[in-house]
């Protein structure tokens, strides 16, 4: 069985004093139903890591090299410094917004996986894509672009976020039967390029619009492993009710 793993992307959010104030109320009601985390803006994760001692702490984003002249980035290194072991990659903002490309998130997971580190790798298809009946073929392209050069062995630990595009911060969600249609296909594809064994070791999140009251639905389907999850992530009173939802 695949543990549950559901991690809020905080994206461009919550300052220092608020990330503490999060981290000191939520942290102590984690249980062990599911691996909970938040993904913070940078400035915040040396806080969010001094007060979790349950919650993952996961970065929203890293440079590819070590170091050198790249104003504004910041690299594993960096991360590993202040015990931040999880990153974001990929994420369609930083793909739409920032000119993130296959090839650099295939770096960046070479990068953090060589670290020792883990990536929850995004992909997904935006609404033309998915009207067009294109989903498939999105999704087969960039998972296989993630994965290029990594090893079997190093495969088994990266996590997988569906997120399309469509349903993100836009209210709409998918079905849970088009998010189980997705990531069952996401799970074939991993197949295809390690074989089935470690295909069923890899976790696969759904992330768009997830909310309390779906959450739990959603982790009901065979292929569904967690959730990438937004704006429900970013109040305490909603991440505790995905917490409680997952107790019932």
């Amino acid at each position: 069985m695949r543990k549950p793993i559901i991690v809020g992307n905080w994206k461009m959010n919550h300052g220092i004093a608020d990330t503490k104030e999060f981290v000191a109320a939520v942290d102590g009601k984690v249980t062990d139903k599911a691996d909970w985390g938040i993904a913070t803006p940078f400035l915040d994760l040396a806080t969010a890591k001094e007060g979790a001692k349950n919650l993952i702490v996961a970065a929203e984003n890293c440079h590819f090299k070590d170091s050198g002249a790249y104003t504004g980035e910041v690299s594993v290194g960096m991360l590993k410094e202040i015990g931040v072991e999880w990153v974001i990659l990929g994420h369609s903002e930083r793909r739409q917004y920032f000119g993130e490309t296959n090839e650099t998130v295939n770096l960046k997971m070479l990068q953090v996986l060589n670290n020792g580190m883990t990536p929850i790798v995004c992909v997904g298809e935006s609404l033309e894509e998915y009207e067009a009946g294109k989903t498939h073929d999105v999704v087969k392209t960039q998972v296989v672009a993630a994965f290029k050069d990594v090893t079997a062995e190093a495969a088994e630990r990266v996590v997988i976020a569906y997120e399309p595009i469509w349903a993100i911060g836009t209210g709409k969600t998918a079905t849970n039967e088009i998010a189980e249609d997705v990531c069952g296909y996401i799970r074939g594809v991993v197949a295809e390029l390690y074989g089935q064994d470690v295909a069923e070791k890899v976790r696969i999140q759904y992330g768009g619009s997830v909310k309390p009251a779906t959450l739990k639905a959603l982790l009901e389907q065979p292929n569904i492993d967690g959730a990438l999850v937004g704006g429900a992530s970013l109040q305490v009173e909603s991440y505790v009710a995905m917490i409680e939802a997952l107790n019932d």
